[in-house]
């Protein structure tokens, strides 16, 4: 019985000892460069002229009832979707983004509960204008065929895709640069790049201008331009 349990401690011993030999081997060394590393986070940029203007335009009613209310908003927001459609906005250029319908009540008095005195229905779609130029026009229908709650326009591209890669590529050129900068500076050349990581970009617009109350003679929108960003990190391997 002894030597039976000398054995099996012996083997419990054995077992143990590819783990522990595991953990005491020696990790891979990390990747070495000789020579000086630089970093560098760089910011590109591309303008560009916007060329798709997009207004939230809507109708709102008021009448005693709720059936009422949404009749006479119905009417009203077809004759504005008739409009746009007859000054070339593609169908597809419109699209309904919100419709409600909520009462409206007289403030309490001498501890009354409050009464219902009328339904507010309200209707608006989104319009995106592919030619900015037509966009002062294309209020001026709004207003005459009775839309009443007018905001922007919001001014952007059609194809931010390309204004970004060519922010892409001045990002990197602008890293290039700094790199060979330093490198210079410091004695040094750049021999080669180690990494590049290319963040979120972010898009700057213009201001969206509100259009609140205002006449049918005419509104000028004005397109100005739009700066699009991006960024990248580098590193860089100087000797």
């Amino acid at each position: 019985m002894k030597a039976i349990t000398l054995g099996l401690a012996a083997l419990a011993a054995f077992s143990a000892l590819p783990a522990a030999a595991q953990d005491m081997q020696p990790r891979p060394p990390m990747m070495q460069h000789e020579g000086t590393l630089l970093e560098i986070t760089a910011e590109g940029r591309s303008v560009r002229v916007p060329d798709v203007a997009i207004i939230e335009a809507g109708v709102t009613t008021q009448a005693a009832t709720a059936a009422e209310a949404l009749a006479q908003n119905n009417g009203r927001m077809n004759r504005v979707v008739a409009a746009l459609k007859a000054a070339g906005i593609a169908p597809r250029d419109i699209q309904t983004s919100n419709i409600s319908l909520q009462p409206q009540y007289r403030n309490p008095v001498d501890g009354q509960p409050q009464v219902i005195f009328a339904y507010m229905a309200s209707n608006s779609v989104s319009v995106r204008f592919r030619d900015v130029s037509k966009s002062g026009a294309i209020l001026d229908v709004l207003v005459k065929e009775g839309a009443n709650t007018i905001s922007g326009p919001n001014l952007t591209l059609s194809q931010p895709a390309e204004a970004l890669n060519e922010a892409r590529v001045d990002a990197v050129a602008q890293a290039r640069s700094r790199a060979e900068l330093y490198a210079k500076a410091s004695g040094l050349r750049v021999d080669r790049i180690l990494s590049i990581s290319d963040a979120s970009p972010s898009r700057v617009f213009p201001t969206a201008e509100r259009f609140a109350a205002y006449d049918a003679k005419g509104v000028s929108v004005q397109a100005g331009e739009q700066e699009v960003t991006a960024t990248v990190t580098m590193r860089f391997l100087l000797k």
